[in-house]
């Protein structure tokens, strides 16, 4: 998307995957993300959820005359996704995987098409990549939901982390499993097999169903 270069610093009106129309000043891009201010926060968006890109043609006052000031910024380098999450590592963040509802917490940890996420509603997440919409960093003076750092521990899990999702569901079988925080009622069952690009989870009334893992954005375990 190179060719957006000649929109940094201008008003933009973006569509996201999902039909979510987001508006703000293109602040930075590379290769595989964009940051977008939208005069309160910095949106890091993958481009495989970028649908389409125009100038703004009705110009926010709000957003004009602010201080930009990129959390995550190396001015030597250019931006990417990966080095946006290894940044954010450790750090308070919203994510957006599922419409425009968000999800805080902070990255543990991340792997070859997923990364672990803890959240203090969820606890340990496994994020699909290929599913993340937009991050946002937390002022560093906020924590997600006013909690003391006490209540906040990084919480790696105890074993080792396989590096594909497939894989790591692999390790998981026979757990309950909620995928895509149970947007869906045939989402939440018993992780019982993952073969070949599929899982198979067995509902609470014995029925089973099947899951392409290439579609399966949030993974956690009650």
């Amino acid at each position: 998307m190179y060719h957006l270069k000649q929109l940094v610093g201008k008003q933009i009106d973006l569509e996201i995957s999902g039909g979510i129309f987001l508006q703000g000043i293109l602040v930075d891009l590379g290769l595989d993300i964009i940051v977008l201010y939208n005069g309160k926060d910095y949106l890091y968006i993958p481009h495989v959820h970028i649908q389409n890109v125009k100038l703004s043609t009705e110009l926010n006052n709000e957003l004009q005359g602010d201080k930009i000031e990129v959390p995550f910024r190396d001015d030597e380098n250019e931006i990417s996704y990966r080095k946006t999450l290894l940044s954010a590592k450790g750090r308070f963040v919203q994510i957006y995987i599922i419409g425009d509802k968000a999800i805080h917490g902070y990255i543990t940890n991340i792997l070859n098409d997923y990364f672990v996420f803890y959240s203090p509603i969820y606890k340990t997440m496994l994020i699909s990549l290929n599913h993340l919409k937009w991050l946002i960093p937390y002022r560093s003076s906020l924590t997600p939901y006013t909690l003391g750092n006490e209540a906040l521990p990084v919480k790696p899990t105890n074993s080792p982390m396989q590096r594909s999702l497939e894989e790591q569901l692999k390790k998981c079988e026979d757990s309950l499993v909620i995928l895509d925080c149970g947007d869906h009622p045939m989402k939440t069952g018993l992780l019982k097999q993952v073969q070949n690009s599929m899982v198979q989870l067995i509902l609470a009334n014995g029925e089973f169903v099947y899951w392409k893992i290439s579609h399966i954005k949030a993974v956690y375990f009650p």
